[in-house]
């Protein structure tokens, strides 16, 4: 069982930057595929970025291209997600999760989930 905590949610002026981070409980983190979510109020779970075992390989959502980044530290079981540039729309509670599979972007690909964290962006 892989147990994952997310920190680092608050509340930011529009333009500005937050990092959240993700700690996994599980000694085989390096062998995850790594994930960010978000869901805002009404709406679905939508995927963010993607961050393959090594960290050498990451994929992103149309709308965060170029603001967010994800990286990770294997040593420290630890995922990232730097966000700048935030905006109105980026408001949302964010997840961290994990999966087994090669480079998920649907939420079923990922069996475990944090308990999410919220980012709002004030204008």
């Amino acid at each position: 069982q892989v147990r994952l905590v997310e920190s680092g949610g608050g509340l930011v002026q529009a333009g500005g930057s937050l990092s959240l981070s993700c700690a996994a409980s599980d000694h085989t983190f390096s062998d995850l595929t790594m994930g960010w979510f978000r869901q805002a109020p009404g709406k679905g779970r939508e995927f963010v970025a993607t961050i393959t075992w090594s960290g050498t390989i990451t994929e992103y959502a149309d709308s965060v291209k170029g603001r967010f980044t994800i990286a990770r530290d294997n040593a420290k079981n630890t995922v990232y997600l730097q966000m700048i540039k935030l905006e109105r729309e980026d408001t949302a509670a964010y997840y961290c999760a994990a999966s087994r599979l090669w480079k998920p972007k649907k939420e079923y690909e990922y069996g475990y989930w944090g308990q999410g964290t919220q980012v709002t962006v004030s204008s």
